[in-house]
């Protein structure tokens, strides 16, 4: 498993890695009158964008199977994104990823405070990582989220 920096050149791997995900674990969770709205956000087009406008992602890359896991982050410190391929996940990627993505931040900058709006069935990986709670679910426009901190300053 290599993971590296990922680059514009990616982007369409990556939305096809994260919108089947999306479908499959999110969107069940969210009104259907949002989904559009979220699909959106992850296609291709979009991911080249984010990465113009300065997100920093990560993609995991598995020899003959392609990019199996990504990490997006937003202004040197939100974790916008984190999938890991179905039949991939159990043996620490989102972990490995995560640390990635953070000690980047940190050489960079980041004072060690990231933030991110989970998943309701992702909350668990989050408070593994050290991320507490910052308020309860919360619906915004048919969007379910529980937004989250960490410190890990020190």
């Amino acid at each position: 498993m290599k993971i590296r920096k990922a680059d514009k050149s990616d982007a369409e791997a990556i939305s096809q890695l994260i919108m089947p995900l999306t479908e499959k674990y999110i969107l069940p969770t969210w009104r259907e009158d949002a989904h559009d709205l979220l699909l959106g956000s992850m296609a291709q087009g979009q991911i080249e964008q984010y990465l113009s406008d300065g997100y920093v992602y990560h993609v995991a890359e598995s020899l003959g199977v392609g990019i199996v896991g990504v990490v997006g982050m937003r202004d040197n410190s939100h974790l916008y994104h984190l999938f890991v391929r179905d039949g991939f996940n159990g043996q620490g990627l989102s972990w490995q990823l995560w640390e990635k993505a953070k000690s980047e931040c940190l050489l960079k900058g980041n004072k060690g405070e990231f933030t991110v709006n989970s998943a309701l069935n992702a909350e668990g990986v989050y408070l593994k990582f050290g991320f507490e709670r910052i308020d309860g679910v919360r619906e915004r426009n048919g969007m379910v989220d529980i937004p989250m901190k960490l410190n890990c300053i020190g």
